[in-house]
């Protein structure tokens, strides 16, 4: 059976985008939900069979709000091993990779190779320039 665990829209110590009235919070959410499920992948690799990482909408009293989780077949050991070490591992902060042992361009890069929408490309190009100045 199909079940899910819940991991968040940001890392666990960082700030995340908050729901508000006029709706122009949604696409810096959903870009913040795809950044951090790239890093999870990043620090714990890709899902096996039988689990996907995804961004599910829900609503809220003051509009709908989106979160990473975990869809995971409840009948696959090796799935529900890598939720339940989502939800315990994920990454607590941006620079939580799991890789601090390699240099900062290698990391970029395994992000942006984790990443699945080209719009988020440009995070890793404002972090190339400040570690730059």
């Amino acid at each position: 059976m199909r079940d899910h665990i819940d991991i968040g829209s940001s890392p666990c110590d960082e700030d995340c985008v908050q729901v508000e009235p006029t709706g122009a919070y949604l696409e810096p959410m959903r870009a913040e939900c795809r950044r951090y499920l790239a890093l999870i992948r990043v620090k714990l690799g890709p899902e096996p069979e039988g689990a996907k990482l995804g961004i599910r909408t829900s609503l809220h009293d003051f509009g709908s709000y989106m979160e990473v989780v975990c869809y995971y077949d409840d009948q696959d050991e090796e799935a529900q091993k890598y939720a339940y070490r989502c939800e315990a591992e994920a990454p607590t902060t941006w620079d939580d990779d799991g890789r601090r042992e390699q240099p900062a361009a290698q990391r970029a890069a395994a992000l942006a190779a984790a990443m699945t929408h080209d719009g988020l490309v440009l995070f890793l190009e404002q972090e190339k320039a400040q570690q730059a100045a």
